[in-house]
């Protein structure tokens, strides 16, 4: 916070669950005075091996209600890099990208880097049935989870968010108007998370939709492999599929 008073961008590497311990300072040291600094969350939502003390599933939660954040969670290694780039160049105040543990979805990576419009989000599969909003590390499993219900007859809309904060109020908008029911998929506790965050959004403009949150729940996870935890708590595609 004293550098970005001073006009350096600081840039944060920190684990989810240890940025936890500096939320006071989140909010009144860097929030309050609206200070460009960017928190880089490695682990984000379960780690595997680490056990319950290193899983990062919370911070979805406990930085969305901090006024003026900007949070984004990427689908794979190229939106990773150019999220870092955009919160260094296109934000202002605080800015939070959150990514999770291992390696990245391995896809093409273009030279240079390219500006994310902040709070928009993606359309990655048309369909007709069932609108699926999906956020950072749930995208692939939400995509594998879209071609296993078109084989049984289901045409799924497949989202990638991208923000948390500010969520992309047009694209809710249009898939309110569109779909009958909607899934929100997050790697995060659900008290709080992204899927109360669209809820809070379509109780505040009246909308009726049939609503289904996944993701973690209300529980502190144990030890296990990452793909382990994820199906024994049914997020992984089969899981997303039941």
């Amino acid at each position: 916070a004293g550098l970005a008073t001073q006009g350096v961008i600081p840039v944060l590497a920190i684990y989810s669950t240890f940025l936890q311990r500096a939320f006071d300072q989140i909010i009144h040291d860097v929030a309050l005075q609206k200070l460009h600094v960017v928190f880089v969350l490695d682990r984000a939502g379960l780690v595997g091996a680490d056990g319950p003390t290193h899983h990062g599933t919370f911070d979805l939660a406990y930085l969305r209600i901090i006024p003026g954040m900007v949070i984004m969670a990427p689908k794979d290694e190229a939106e990773l890099r150019n999220m870092v780039y955009t919160a260094i160049e296109s934000c202002e105040g605080p800015v939070a990208v959150r990514y999770p543990r291992g390696s990245a979805l391995g896809v093409k990576l273009e030279p240079g880097f390219s500006k994310l419009e902040i709070g928009k989000a993606e359309k990655l599969i048309d369909g007709e049935d069932i609108a699926i909003l999906a956020i950072g590390s749930m995208v692939n499993y939400a995509e594998k989870a879209v071609t296993m219900l078109k084989e049984n007859g289901i045409n799924c809309e497949l989202i990638n968010m991208r923000f948390i904060k500010p969520l992309d109020y047009q694209m809710l908008d249009e898939i309110s108007l569109k779909h009958e029911k909607i899934v929100t998929i997050e790697e995060n506790n659900l008290p709080g998370g992204f899927g109360s965050a669209v809820l809070e959004y379509f109780n505040d403009k009246n909308y009726k939709n049939d609503f289904l949150r996944i993701g973690i729940p209300d529980k502190f996870i144990d030890h296990g492999t990452q793909s382990e935890l994820h199906k024994q708590i049914s997020i992984d595609p089969a899981g997303i599929v039941s």
